[in-house]
């Protein structure tokens, strides 16, 4: 079954608890990593995000209500100190628990509802190549995202690369790689758009590095414009790896854009790396 599905599942049988993202991992029976990544994709948050979110509208609805005890308000939706909700409150609605008591209404706050999810995959995957990568240098330019802001962030961070192709010290190929490192329980992660080198000498400054090792992947063919690529990293997560019987491995993913993909109309072939433990 979904990983996704029997997270969500669980915040919303859970989320007023003290529940954290391993419990919610092993409810959705994968690792917190591949439920992270998986979660991510398919949300465009990240899992303790709408954790929080649906605690604070849950909450942020009794305010509304006019609850008497906002201490008490703090303690029934998981937070141990009226300073800790108030903060997390204003973080979320941009105003006090105090203040929407007294304004009585939830009319413009940006509430978290329950995510509905189709449990079918939006794309039908071709059947991955398993594939013993070698080790890989790559360099280029790199940027911190979120699941929320990658999908402008990242075609802006390969415009600004672009250039540069053909031209990076030490390059060898012409093969791009969008290499996925660094990601956390927050929701975020780094995105290198580059190329491989044979070694980091001589790069620019603004260069971002990163060694990727040895690794067995499972290698999927996207077909579609790259604008729908969420789509299928989104049946990879939700529905291959989980019926796989293969874990994710904690390296760096990637995609590999090499001469069948045209940069120019966002069509083509582009490979997804995935890497599995052995």
């Amino acid at each position: 079954m979904d990983p996704v599905v029997k997270a969500i599942w669980c915040v919303e049988s859970r989320f007023a608890s003290g529940i954290s993202l391993d419990e919610i991992a092993e409810v959705s029976g994968v690792s917190r990593f591949h439920l992270c990544r998986a979660f991510g994709v398919a949300t465009g948050q990240s899992v303790m995000r709408y954790v929080r979110g649906r605690r604070l509208t849950e909450a942020a609805r009794t305010l509304a209500a006019g609850a008497p005890d906002i201490l008490s308000v703090a303690l029934d939706w998981g937070y141990g100190s009226h300073e800790a909700f108030t903060r997390a409150f204003r973080e979320q609605f941009g105003l006090t628990p105090e203040a929407l008591r007294e304004k009585g209404d939830l009319d413009s706050l940006m509430l978290v509802e329950p995510i509905i999810m189709d449990k079918t995959p939006t794309v039908t995957l071709e059947a991955p190549r398993l594939v013993d990568g070698n080790s890989l240098l790559i360099a280029g330019l790199g940027g911190h995202f979120t699941y929320e802001n990658s999908s402008a962030g990242i075609p802006s961070l390969w415009q600004r690369f672009a250039p540069h192709i053909g031209h990076v010290p030490k390059q060898t190929g012409s093969t791009g790689y969008g290499v996925c490192v660094n990601p956390d329980d927050a929701g975020h992660f780094d995105y290198i758009a580059g190329v491989e080198v044979s070694s980091f000498d001589d790069l620019p400054d603004d260069f971002v590095r990163v060694r990727i090792p040895a690794q067995t992947y499972a290698v999927f063919s996207h077909r579609h414009h790259i604008s729908t690529i969420k789509a299928s990293f989104e049946a990879i997560f939700r529905d291959w790896l989980p019926k796989s019987g293969r874990s994710l491995a904690e390296t760096p993913g990637f995609e590999r854009y090499d001469e069948r993909f045209d940069p120019r109309t966002g069509t083509g072939v582009t490979e997804i790396w995935v890497p599995l433990k052995p």
